[in-house]
């Protein structure tokens, strides 16, 4: 071993990789993954050690991939309240070590269906509005996807710089939302440019023209407090857009990614189409390409929060997709669990996206007002090993995947990041899995003044967080670095199957 060389030995943990889990030391040298062995090994360079941490009892994860957050997202005059420093400093407290953020295109008219002239501002400023708010900021290292919302000459001639010289290789389009959904012909045009440079588009799937005929009928007859939210967005408006996404995929016979799935029925839509079924990689469809995200909120929440008698208990569980209903089988919860399990689902990220509760008294008398989305990026392991691995729906290696490896593989970073591989960042996590606690805004680290999950019992604690070979959180909580600490990842391709 070199002389200068920085080296951390973490022996006696039980090693869990997306595809084992093994009792073995981990050596890093140099911020990398050196080598993961048995408990016997003698050779010299083992030491030779700065560090030595026993993680006697501990399960070592990958560091955590949240492929879908929203930092300083600027909506309707104000800002989701975590900035990206104290947003990514919560997600470290919760084992992530890697997010994407989402740069949005702002589009210079309101109209729903622009034409091909409307004038949008243009991707590679957009880009620099979000590169300022993380760079010198982030504590964990960071990518991100852009959104695209105006679709024309200008856009797509931006397209290639964008991948080769900036390194953003993922885009998100919107099927609801005026002020930013493209046509379906748009999302085709954008997944063909896109696959040209080894890229993927991303999608908001939900029926936007049903969703506002909904609304505009309420409005008409004053329907507007904030239970109405959930109605105004029913399920069958993510069915009808993962639909007509199915048709777009197999039409232009390219890969496309839904974010944020809610329903057992838009998941079934998926399924029908798979005809084989999941493919042993990462579940892409044998018919349609279609990659499915959800969100720990679909997997633990439902929609009986939207029935407390005050409207601000419901405004802090406003988001879109809304919660689903559960019923007495728990279709939806079960359902999605099921969809992790079978492989059908290969990204669970949290759509980090929160307000403050002032914030949220925006649309205290009016729904359309309320700004739409919850905290979580500290909780998604928690709730992935205590409500998924420890009840038996998912195993230890079905974690991984989606808590990390799928993602790294999906967006480009593998083997840099997602797993546990020789050669890889030794970004880790040392997890306590028997540690009992409770989830709540009096312990958690999101700048926001409500937990989604208040009160949830969880068993499974991150106790020691890694990035990059460094120890960022140590084994008393206490964070070890300093903001600014974590890097840009330049993206060139994301996987095409």
């Amino acid at each position: 071993m070199n002389k200068n060389s920085t080296s951390i030995l973490i022996k006696n943990g039980t090693v869990v990789s997306s595809s084992s889990q093994v009792k073995a030391n981990i050596l890093i040298v140099d911020g990398k993954i050196k080598k993961i062995g048995d408990m016997n090994i003698s050779e010299p360079e083992w030491n030779d050690i700065t560090e030595v941490i026993d993680a006697s009892n501990l399960l070592i994860f990958p560091g955590g991939i949240d492929a879908h957050t929203h930092m300083e997202l600027p909506v309707m005059g104000i800002s989701s309240s975590d900035t990206f420093a104290t947003g990514t400093r919560a997600a470290l407290y919760g084992g992530t070590t890697t997010i994407i953020d989402f740069a949005n295109q702002n589009r210079n008219s309101s109209l729903s269906h622009p034409s091909s002239q409307t004038e949008g501002e243009s991707l590679n400023h957009t880009l620099d509005k979000w590169f300022k708010k993380a760079e010198g900021n982030v504590y964990t290292d960071y990518g991100l996807h852009l959104s695209v919302t105006v679709i024309n000459t200008k856009t797509l001639d931006e397209l290639k710089g964008i991948v080769e010289n900036r390194g953003v290789s993922s885009f998100k389009t919107f099927m609801a939302y005026p002020n930013m959904r493209i046509s379906d012909d748009e999302i085709a045009t954008l997944m063909r440019e896109a696959n040209k440079l080894g890229g993927l588009v991303t999608v908001h799937a939900e029926d936007g023209q049903l969703i506002e005929s909904l609304i505009e009928e309420n409005i008409k007859e004053r329907n507007i407090s904030p239970k109405m939210h959930p109605l105004n967005r029913p399920t069958i408006a993510e069915t009808n857009a993962i639909s007509r996404l199915i048709d777009i995929s197999n039409k232009e016979q390219l890969p496309i990614y839904v974010v944020h799935l809610s329903s057992a029925d838009g998941l079934n839509k998926v399924r029908e189409n798979k005809g084989a079924g999941p493919s042993a990689d990462a579940g892409v469809s044998a018919k349609a390409k279609i990659i499915l995200e959800t969100c720990p909120q679909y997997l633990v929440l439902d929609d009986s929060k939207y029935l407390h008698k005050d409207p601000l208990e419901i405004n802090k569980f406003v988001m879109s997709p809304p919660l689903r209903e559960s019923g007495i089988s728990n279709k939806n919860q079960n359902e999605l669990w099921k969809g992790i399990a079978e492989g059908y689902i290969q990204v669970v990220a949290t759509d980090h996206c929160p307000f403050t509760l002032e914030q949220k008294k925006l649309g205290i008398n009016n729904f359309t007002m309320i700004p739409n989305g919850i905290p979580g990026v500290e909780h998604r392991l928690e709730i992935l090993f205590s409500e998924g691995f420890l009840k038996g729906k998912i195993t230890l290696e079905q974690l991984v995947k989606v808590w990390a490896t799928n993602p790294a593989n999906i967006f480009g970073l593998y083997p840099q990041k997602g797993d546990i591989v020789v050669g890889a960042d030794a970004d880790l996590v040392l997890f306590d899995p028997s540690f009992k606690h409770t989830l709540s805004v009096k312990n958690h680290h999101m700048n926001v003044d409500y937990s989604a999950y208040e009160g949830f019992e969880v068993t499974g604690k991150c106790k020691c967080v890694i990035l990059r070979g460094k120890v960022v959180i140590d084994n008393n909580g206490t964070l070890k670095i300093n903001q600014g600490y974590g890097k840009y990842l330049h993206r060139n391709r994301c996987l095409h199957y």
